[in-house]
């Protein structure tokens, strides 16, 4: 069974909007509907869990019924953090699914994820355990120093950057978990689980991502999409 884990806890404080930015609407329609409605449409997601902000799950269930997302099975309280809301997620499975099942996690302003990054996802992880989308970097990279210079140049054909889906073999992820938790090592990791594997000496496994796939963090973001979203629907798609 493969199993979508969509993560809609955020606060969305940096963009300094009046709500969450999952619920904020383009083209009339909250962003989290057409996250939602990607994992839905997908032939390979058997089921949908959703991490929720606790000031925000009536409003997740009203999006959940007028857009017909029916793959919804489960609702989760969030943590503070990605990496609790994620946690919570993950351990409310404990004994609903098996070790072999596939856990395909998807931030909820990820609505530009498409089939083929979540079906290459889907194969890697059953192959190796773990998946995470991801592209190689266009820049020219440079490590920080500080906020306005840098003294130490890195080359970009040495890195690889993150995307949406990241996918897990359950039964990995959830001894992964385990395992930061008796080592006291989560609070001090980047919030990301993929830190947690990197702290784990665990190997990660790179699938497909497109530069279209960009999650929405800033106000430019939301332009970028609407401007997708109405490219799309001048072709009829």
């Amino acid at each position: 069974m493969n199993i979508a884990i969509i993560l809609a806890g955020g606060s969305g404080t940096r963009m300094g909007l009046d709500r969450p930015k999952q619920f904020v609407e383009i083209l009339g329609k909250p962003i989290l509907a057409y996250t939602l409605e990607v994992f839905q449409n997908n032939k390979n997601i058997d089921v949908i869990e959703i991490v929720y902000h606790y000031d925000w799950l009536d409003e997740i269930k009203l999006i959940v019924e007028k857009y017909g997302i029916t793959k919804t099975k489960w609702y989760v309280l969030g943590g503070k953090t990605y990496q609790e809301s994620f946690m919570n997620g993950v351990f409310m499975l404990k004994d609903k699914i098996t070790d072999n099942d596939i856990i395909i996690s998807s931030f909820g302003v990820s609505p530009m994820t498409t089939d083929e990054e979540i079906d290459d996802s889907i194969r890697v992880a059953k192959l190796y355990g773990n998946a995470i989308a991801s592209q190689d970097i266009s820049l020219c990279t440079c490590i920080k120093d500080d906020e306005k210079s840098s003294t130490q140049f890195i080359l970009r054909e040495n890195l690889k950057g993150f995307a949406n889906p990241w996918t897990f073999r359950f039964g990995e992820l959830y001894d992964a978990y385990q395992e930061g938790i008796k080592k006291n090592i989560l609070k001090d990791l980047e919030p990301h689980t993929t830190s947690l594997y990197f702290a784990l000496g665990k190997r990660i496994y790179f699938s497909k991502a497109s530069n279209y796939n960009s999650k929405i963090t800033y106000k430019e973001d939301l332009e970028y999409f609407e401007g997708l979203m109405l490219l799309r629907k001048s072709k009829g798609e």
